[in-house]
């Protein structure tokens, strides 16, 4: 049910809807969108729609006053889990909500003019058309990913997919419209080998039909931003009859507009005591390292990173999300370690100087907005081409290891080497990789600037909601 519900006899409230997938890595990115369509249009009434066992999760973080919550029943079993049985998981959002989202809709107090729906919640699409609601599908990675996934036809035509990455993963593929050419290694991983694992054919079946069903909204929301992937956008721009919007990066940048990041307090307590650290240390100096909030490397894989990071001398904040347990023998001075930190405040901090990161896409998005260049170290899915992007396109990054999956182990040795010719500020090549990154960011900056590209898409979508709420 609805929280917070205020009644009002004096205006017509102009509600829209916002359905996250049930993921941290999407209800993030809902969340910071709605904050930004509140920003612009402060009448609107934005109505967060998540699981119960989400509201537990998220329900006392800061949020506008126009910004309530309304959930569904906990229909998925063991969501906590969900990297147990991602197949399972998948299949669960994408049956079993429609029915009780769809009573939720009944129940509400004001009339709904717009629901904003992450692309994994296909049928909210067909839920909308229904009822005669307008959809903005709202993809939660990048726009190039989606237009792998949306040409994947082509891929078939050409021997591609699916494919076994020892047989041609060097193949290069130059022929899906407005991407650069990449390697079929680059692309993501559920398209490497889903023949003989029914799992990933599920999934990878379920991300295709939620792209095809795009088709069917009324807006295609991208939480990138134009001139990161304006090639792509062109192109996808004359394949759609409707609104192809860049409104990103869908990341809590706004937290920055009255403060820096150097004067904020986080709570009432004062600043963690992480930001104390930093501020002690020299600009650039620090290597922030975090894998992620989802899937994870091996633990000899991640005996190896430990070792590698702390052998270079280096300094770091490394993320270890509550497992300390690597780094309870030979502590050294060099760095600090945290279950979990304000991540773009950390990477707008001046002593950083470097992000080893898994590459997810929100990850990503707050290196750009914060310029600060990266060493990735993919994993799964998305984050494979993510990183490709990074490192051959935009070269604002190192990789780590060029193949993932690969059974033979990156060494402390390589490790430690690859991280202190990563944070020598002094080396051409560092600086040439560090002006790249701070061009990059001046140019994420300026999309959601007044004016910039991703507010006026927003600004678009809001008069045109504004214009339904109006005539009715």
């Amino acid at each position: 049910m609805a929280q917070s519900q205020t009644k009002t006899s004096s205006m017509k409230i102009c509600q829209v809807l916002a359905l996250p997938y049930p993921g941290r890595g999407h209800i993030n990115p809902m969340m910071n969108l709605c904050k930004l369509l509140v920003s612009r249009q402060p009448h609107i009434l934005i109505t967060f729609v998540v699981t119960e066992q989400w509201l537990g999760f998220i329900g006392s973080e800061t949020r506008p006053e126009n910004v309530r919550f309304a959930t569904v029943p906990n229909v998925i079993p063991s969501e906590l889990d969900r990297a147990k049985d991602f197949p399972g998981f998948l299949e669960a959002v994408s049956t079993k909500i429609e029915a009780p989202f769809e009573k939720l809709l009944d129940e509400l107090e004001f009339p709904v003019f717009a629901i904003v729906a992450d692309s994994y919640m296909r049928w909210a699409v067909d839920v909308g058309n229904r009822r005669n609601i307008p959809v903005a599908s709202l993809w939660p990675m990048s726009a190039s990913v989606f237009s792998v996934f949306h040409h994947h036809e082509l891929l078939l035509k050409n021997g591609h997919f699916p494919v076994e990455l020892s047989e041609r993963g060097e193949e290069h593929v130059d022929y899906i419209p407005g991407l650069p050419s990449t390697r079929v290694a680059d692309l993501p991983t559920i398209l490497h080998g889903t023949g003989s694992n029914e799992g990933t054919r599920k999934v990878l079946n379920r991300a295709l039909e939620c792209v095809e069903g795009v088709s069917n909204a009324q807006y295609l929301f991208f939480t990138s931003f134009y001139k990161l992937e304006d090639q792509v956008f062109d192109q996808l721009k004359t394949e759609f009859p409707f609104p192809v919007c860049p409104v990103g990066p869908t990341i809590p940048f706004f937290q920055f507009k009255h403060n820096s990041s150097s004067t904020i307090t986080s709570n009432l307590n004062g600043r963690p005591n992480y930001f104390e650290w930093l501020d002690s240390q020299p600009n650039a100096s620090v290597l922030y390292v975090s894998l992620g909030s989802f899937l994870s490397v091996s633990s000899d894989q991640m005996d190896e990173i430990v070792a590698g990071v702390r052998n270079s001398g280096v300094r770091y904040l490394w993320i270890a999300r509550g497992d300390t347990s690597l780094f309870k023998d030979g502590c050294d001075d060099a760095g600090i370690v945290v279950p979990w930190c304000d991540q773009l405040r950390v990477l707008c901090h001046p002593s950083i100087g470097g992000f080893w990161t898994h590459c997810g896409w929100n990850s990503t998005l707050e290196a750009v907005y914060s310029g600060v260049p990266m060493l990735t170290f993919p994993i799964f899915m998305d984050q494979v081409p993510n990183s490709k992007r990074i490192v051959e396109d935009w070269k604002i990054g190192w990789r780590v290891r060029r193949e993932v999956g690969s059974e033979s182990l990156v060494t402390r040795e390589e490790i430690s080497e690859l991280v202190k010719r990563f944070m020598d500020m002094n080396s051409i090549e560092r600086k040439d990789m560090s002006k790249r990154a701070r061009e990059l960011k001046e140019i994420c900056q300026g999309a959601v600037a007044e004016s910039g590209s991703s507010i006026s898409n927003i600004d678009a979508f809001l008069k045109d909601i504004s214009q339904i709420h109006d005539s009715e």
